[in-house]
């Protein structure tokens, strides 16, 4: 395929995908407002809380937060400002969306990579060794291992760190982001651990089919008789199994950013993920859909750039788009 019609068709490929994220946040955004809407609560009673109000009071409050207005009516009212960059004020916390938003994302996007970072680091490695020693102790070992990891649910884990490194052998903090920089990082070590044990058990599973199915392919065996060393012959067919890999950290990656409000809610950390579940039990409909917006957003660029580097690890990928 000459580079012109590469070009073209990296492009096309581009815009399909760009457009499809684009289709994919409006329904996202119109059914998030939509079950808002429909969540038990009277925004009213949550800003008035137990104090008396005149119904002249609670009816300024309906007018200034267009409750009175068709479902519909706020809902594209809600669109047409969010499309000029203005995602509303927070009801609950009474700053604008994108400022609570700001104010909390470095804290979650810490944690998120970190997290990326210990399952990435610890799964693939144990899923090669896995998948070399098919069927002996080490991997009956790691499998198991791999299966406490897929079955403990996060909370359970997170409670149990807690106990064992914030109290019997009190080496970490137990909650809080710390004072900034290292002592920050050090506060996530055991959130981030929480989030990334069940996904690194997934992608030890992943990592060690793939590369099972690789060693057992003609060109490895090939490889080995002719007397290749087996580390050579491992790295080889690690990078044929790239695809399935790259997906499943790619899942994990989506899951990660949406999945934090469990860790937070246990380690007492102020991020997208508390500010969320917060928001929700409020009723706070701009902030819900500002995060569910971002979050939407994050997830269609990652596959996006998964997709991509698809083309790049399997030329057939490339030639056949």
């Amino acid at each position: 395929m000459s580079r012109r019609s590469g070009t073209q068709s990296l492009t096309r490929f581009l815009v399909i995908r760009l457009l499809s994220v684009v289709l994919i946040l409006f329904l996202i955004s119109f059914l998030t407002f939509s079950l808002m809407h429909l969540v038990p609560g009277d925004l009213v009673k949550n800003l008035i809380g137990n104090r008396p109000a005149t119904p002249e009071a609670i009816a300024q409050i309906r007018a200034q937060y267009h409750l009175n207005e068709p479902f519909l009516s706020q809902y594209f009212s809600w669109l047409a400002n969010a499309l000029h960059g203005d995602f509303g004020t927070s009801i609950r916390l009474n700053e604008p969306v994108s400022t609570a938003i700001s104010a909390r994302l470095g804290m979650t996007a810490v944690l998120t990579i970190l997290a990326f970072v210990f399952a990435v680091a610890t799964a693939i490695p144990l899923g090669v060794l896995s998948a070399i020693h098919s069927n002996r102790p080490t991997d009956k070992f790691i499998t198991a291992a791999g299966l406490f990891g897929l079955s403990a649910p996060s909370f359970a884990i997170g409670l149990a760190l807690l106990m064992l490194f914030g109290y019997y052998i009190p080496i970490f903090p137990v909650y809080g982001i710390g004072s900034g920089g290292i002592n920050t990082l050090y506060h996530l070590v055991l959130p981030s651990i929480t989030l990334a044990l069940g996904l690194a058990a997934y992608l030890i599973r992943i990592t060690r089919a793939a590369m099972i199915r690789e060693l057992a392919s003609d060109y490895a065996t090939f490889a080995f008789s002719r007397g290749l060393k087996p580390r050579k012959v491992y790295l080889i067919a690690l990078r044929n199994a790239s695809i399935p890999i790259v997906t499943s950290s790619a899942l994990l990656l989506t899951y990660l950013v949406g999945g934090t409000i469990l860790v937070e809610t246990v380690f007492a950390l102020p991020g997208l993920g508390l500010l969320m579940e917060e928001a929700v039990l409020f009723k706070d409909i701009p902030v819900v859909q500002g995060l569910t917006i971002l979050i939407a957003l994050v997830i269609g660029v990652v596959n996006i750039a998964v997709d991509l580097s698809y083309r790049f690890l399997d030329p057939r990928m490339r030639d056949s788009q």
